[in-house]
């Protein structure tokens, strides 16, 4: 294939070049120094790094979103530097109203503050905008600039002309894309283009590109970078004429991020490993600029195990944990979050948890050398698992308040309808039974599942939810009233407990269940199947904390209450 026009120097002379420049942007009034000048180099303590968020709003915050925002904040603010909310939203078609607010919302809910930036009562911070579409003359600009300089060019392509050139390449088997021959506009002279131009033909500005893809592999030229979680990476170097400037004058992402990056003075860039295609174009364009790139920082991507059992993409159709409102309605403490992101983001994470079970999760030293450069497996049952240890590490009254909050939000009617948070001395002594000793209960997870888990302490979310145990069916009612004779709420737990051995034994049944498994035909059941049918009368359920204890906190009357209706 003959490659023509792949030099990066304008067509036409450096003045034909400025010409064209002052034509295509004549209402650019700033140059390049001048936005220079307005956004400086910051001053910061050395190695402080400058990080950023850049989501684009479309209503849709994800776990990916979290995932780069909590390393972005991390690297930030260990090395007292800043981190930035920038909102990308040169998309228009994807652009959701109030989306902005959502995603500052759930990021927060998360402990993910920032610096500088958007915020829903308007921006902060000495380098904005930090909304894209209000930066449009700083991008005309350095779009001006290019121009001048012969590296970016106006194109004329139709939306047809473009659709012929990509059904031509698909045919030959060629890489889709404007460049080499297909560039036609490259070729056009300051005449031609002028004309072009009065007869209000529609244009974009292109990047002129400096690959050349007619040469042998071999001779294609290449460049290195140090991406900081992936190591030294060598790749060709960018050979299409990427736009710059769409026909509205709007920015690429492409463009756009660059320019921003640079003027607000971006250290390091964390973003997804879907990304790294992109890295030629981007490192061209701070070539092309005449600035240093910052540190990319491309995290693997995040993966489950399928029904299958393969691993594949955590999916916005397929999986609703993808989703940060699926993590908040549930009610999963943003501790329990930022926890297990840490065992997903740095592979040290756990050990050092271990040694330091006490520690503050800031004190843990973050690092991008132990990010993962591979697929990041996320396993909700892990999270399950890391909420467990974390809630037991919240005090009762932080839950307490916890559980308010999610409840006013998800759960209205628990406030306003029920006694669940009537008493908070009551709700507390709930919260905390069983998380004392050398063996404490793991049972919290989440905010729904801890309603669930205790609703049976609240006469009016009270509810019988399984069938006595068979063993012991036939004598349920004997043994809640032998129960209700001998019950005094003042026995130790030694002393209740060994009444309910008499009450089996009198009844027929083992005082041990090993009695029972060594001769079976001996006894109707154990202890345990009576036990069970006293817990069912007072939990309507068969699994639960220690019996005895629960009767300390539901006190003698309700206790006493629920058990006659059985008897």
């Amino acid at each position: 294939m003959n490659n023509e026009n792949t030099a990066g120097a304008c067509l036409q002379s450096p003045q034909d070049c400025q010409k064209l420049a002052e034509m295509l942007f004549p209402h650019v009034e700033k140059s390049p120094a001048d936005y220079e000048a307005l956004y400086p180099p910051r001053p910061l303590p050395e190695g402080a790094k400058v990080t950023r968020l850049g989501p684009s709003p479309t209503g849709f915050i994800h776990l990916g979103n979290l995932f780069g925002a909590f390393a972005d904040e991390r690297l930030a603010h260990q090395s007292g530097g800043v981190f930035l909310l920038r909102i990308e939203d040169t998309d228009d078609k994807r652009y959701v109203e109030g989306a902005t607010a959502i995603i500052i919302d759930s990021l927060r809910f998360f402990g993910i503050n920032f610096d500088e930036g958007a915020t829903p009562d308007g921006e902060k911070g000495a380098y904005g905008s930090y909304t894209q579409s209000q930066r449009g003359p700083v991008y005309q600009c350095f779009a001006k600039k290019l121009v001048a300089e012969g590296q970016a060019y106006p194109c004329f392509l139709t939306e047809a002309e473009i659709g012929e050139i990509r059904a031509e390449q698909e045919a030959a088997k060629l890489t889709p894309g404007i460049y080499g021959k297909w560039a036609r506009s490259r070729s056009l002279s300051l005449a031609e283009i002028s004309q072009k131009l009065a007869a209000g033909l529609p244009y974009v500005i292109r990047l002129r590109s400096d690959g050349d893809m007619s040469l042998p592999e071999e001779q294609i030229r290449r460049f290195e970078i140090e991406d900081a979680i992936r190591g030294k990476l060598s790749m060709p170097v960018n050979d299409q004429d990427t736009v710059l400037l769409k026909a509205n004058g709007i920015p690429t992402y492409h463009f756009a991020h660059v320019v921003d990056d640079h003027l607000m003075r971006t250290t390091h860039v964390v973003r997804g490993a879907e990304w790294l295609p992109s890295l030629p174009i981007h490192i061209e364009l701070f070539e092309k600029l005449g600035w240093q790139p910052p540190v990319y920082c491309h995290t693997a991507q995040l993966m489950k195990i399928g029904e299958d059992g393969n691993k594949r993409k955590l999916s916005k159709r397929k999986d609703p944990e993808l989703s940060l409102d699926y993590y908040r309605r549930l009610g999963y403490h943003p501790a329990a979050v930022r926890e297990y992101l840490l065992t997903i983001l740095n592979s040290n994470f756990e050990e050092w948890r271990l040694a330091n079970p006490e520690a503050d999760i800031d004190e843990f030293a973050f690092t991008t050398e132990k990010m993962s450069n591979s697929g990041a497996l996320f396993d909700l049952a892990k999270l399950n698992d890391v909420s467990k240890e974390v809630l037991l590490h919240i005090s009762a009254a932080d839950l307490a308040d916890f559980l308010l909050a999610w409840a006013k939000e998800f759960r209205p009617e628990l406030v306003s309808a029920t006694s669940f948070f009537a008493d908070r001395a009551y709700l507390e002594r709930v919260l905390d039974i069983g998380r004392a000793g050398s063996k404490p209960r793991k049972d919290h997870i989440y905010a729904q599942q801890m309603v669930e888990n205790i609703s049976y302490f609240f006469d009016d979310m009270f509810t019988v939810e399984e069938e006595m145990p068979a063993e012991a069916a036939a004598d349920a009612a004997e043994i809640i009233s032998r129960y209700l004779a001998s019950y005094d709420h003042a026995d130790d737990q030694e002393t209740w407990f060994g009444k309910i051995r008499q009450i089996a034994a009198d009844l027929g049944y083992a005082a041990k269940p090993k009695d029972y498994k060594k001769n079976p035909q001996d006894y109707k059941g154990h202890v345990g199947h009576v036990s069970t049918v006293i817990r069912i009368a007072l939990m309507g359920r068969s699994q639960s904390p220690d019996v005895w204890e629960i009767q300390q906190i539901l006190g003698e009357s309700r206790t006493r209450e629920r058990l006659s209706r059985f008897a």
